[in-house]
């Protein structure tokens, strides 16, 4: 009996079926919510929804052909081209208007083919982004370098450098190696000339490869202790990215580590092919909100000998070309150090005519909301629908979310995330004005604007006021 029952455990069926139910979205036709429950880019989040891989460049065409025009289309071997520019915000509503997914993007955009095809072939270079650290943490031009160092070894480049140089050498002495039979693709061709044994079963002599990397004209003036050195006949080592970041935090501070930055590895990029960079600082205004105007001042003037007049490669070539991404109001807080510093005069942030290195960053329009609320519901549906369906939102209830929210577009986002949340709670057929209204987030959003009372409150003619309290009332500016 005992063993009857234990064989009858395989055959026996519970008497209550489980019965499947609707996933949490799907009344909406969507597989998720589609919107980022936080109103901020993250690049290195592997969400869609928050680093920026769901992207309509059409709300952005505008900016984006200005900086291909201003600068990825200027060959780098003119004199004239602008080594470091300015991408502003003209809107006072805070953070959150899509700089940093639009960088994102370009970045992607850039490193494709390293620019070529941008600029007809005329530049190749390489794009990183640079994030200052809040609290103060990158106050001084040091720190600066050390975490634009820090992204160089992030974004490998220093490594396609290492290929890219390994690959002409062997071009330049074996003339009937063809790479299109030996690699099979980018991952292939960096794993098979980072291997020692592939260049012996190949029968490509590495000790040659290395004299050849070596006689480029570019790496004649560097410290002998550089790490390309390392790699040579004698001892007969493949150099390796880590090998340079090694060296560089063993240099010691000052101006060690900046010609390691503006001077000896802007003679590794070119000697690999590469001849310039474009060096996106986003957020910007996190450096000199915690500088003293004297820091101010001294950031500038490294800055300016840097890109502009110092003996680095780098000033002398304009190799990198900076563009500082500013919120609104940040040129004010850093314009007396521009002019102190002499940066002013090489790259004006103060304009009455809007020069060619500003880009000016404008608030999205209602028709950029409708075509962000459709790319990121599109991204998510279950069901293909036209393009320019808003489902389960209304036309006009999207126009009202804009509305409230001042069409910043991170915040747009989080309210679309946060009211859909609130519809499935509550089992809403549809999202239209009136839910919208309804909702707690658009009750918050009408009591912030009612007690700050910006548009309704009286303004003062401050330099007026001070003016008669010094002089006497009544009296009238010169």
């Amino acid at each position: 009996m005992e063993k009857k029952m234990s064989i009858d455990k395989y055959s026996r069926r519970p008497k209550a079926e489980l019965t499947p139910q609707k996933g949490r979205y799907e009344l909406y036709n969507l597989s998720e919510n589609p919107f980022p429950s936080s109103p901020f880019v993250n690049p290195n989040s592997n969400d869609a929804r928050n680093n920026g891989e769901i992207y309509e460049p059409s709300i952005r065409e505008q900016e984006y052909q200005a900086i291909e025009e201003n600068f990825l289309k200027v060959p780098q071997s003119d004199p004239n081209h602008l080594r470091l520019g300015y991408m502003m915000d003209t809107s006072y509503i805070g953070r959150g208007n899509g700089k940093t997914a639009f960088l994102t993007n370009l970045q992607k955009r850039i490193n494709q083919d390293f620019g070529l095809s941008i600029s007809n072939e005329m530049n190749k270079c390489f794009a990183i982004i640079v994030a200052p650290e809040p609290g103060g943490k990158t106050k001084t031009f040091e720190s600066f370098v050390d975490l634009f160092i820090s992204r160089i070894f992030e974004s490998n480049v220093i490594e396609d450098s290492l290929i890219s140089l390994r690959l002409d050498a062997i071009i330049d002495l074996y003339e009937e190696f063809d790479p299109d039979k030996h690699f099979s693709d980018e991952d292939d061709l960096k794993g098979k000339l980072q291997s020692l044994k592939w260049y012996a079963d190949n029968h490509i002599d590495f000790s040659k490869i290395s004299q050849q990397i070596l006689s480029n004209s570019y790496l004649q003036d560097l410290p002998l202790d550089f790490p390309i050195f390392s790699s040579t006949p004698l001892f007969f080592q493949l150099v390796n990215q880590n090998d340079f970041k090694e060296y560089f935090k063993n240099l010691k501070r000052g101006k060690p580590k900046i010609e390691f930055t503006f001077s000896h590895l802007v003679n590794l990029f070119l000697a690999a092919g590469f001849n310039g960079a474009y060096i996106f600082v986003d957020d910007f205004e996190r450096i000199p909100d915690f500088q003293s105007e004297r820091q101010k001042r001294d950031f500038a003037l490294e800055l300016r000998t840097c890109l502009f007049d110092g003996l680095y490669t780098n000033a002398r070539t304009g190799f990198y070309n900076l563009i500082l991404i500013l919120h609104a109001g940040v040129p004010r807080l850093i314009q007396f150090a521009w002019e102190q510093s002499g940066l002013e005069h090489r790259s004006p942030i103060s304009f009455k005519k809007i020069p060619k290195n500003v880009i000016l960053f404008e608030k999205i329009q209602l028709e950029d909301t409708f075509s962000l609320v459709q790319k990121y519901l599109q991204a998510y549906r279950i069901r293909e629908v036209a393009a320019d369906t808003f489902s389960p939102f209304t036309k006009d209830a999207v126009t009202k979310i804009a509305e409230l929210n001042e069409f910043n577009a991170s915040r747009i986002l989080k309210m679309a995330y946060e009211v859909l949340e609130r519809a499935i709670e509550q089992s809403s057929s549809e999202i239209d004005v009136d839910f919208i209204l309804s909702t707690d987030e658009a009750n918050q959003l009408t009591e912030q604007r009612q007690v700050s009372g910006i548009s309704e409150a009286n303004t003062k003619d401050l330099m007026k006021e001070s003016y008669e309290k010094k002089h006497g009332h009544g009296s009238t500016l010169p």
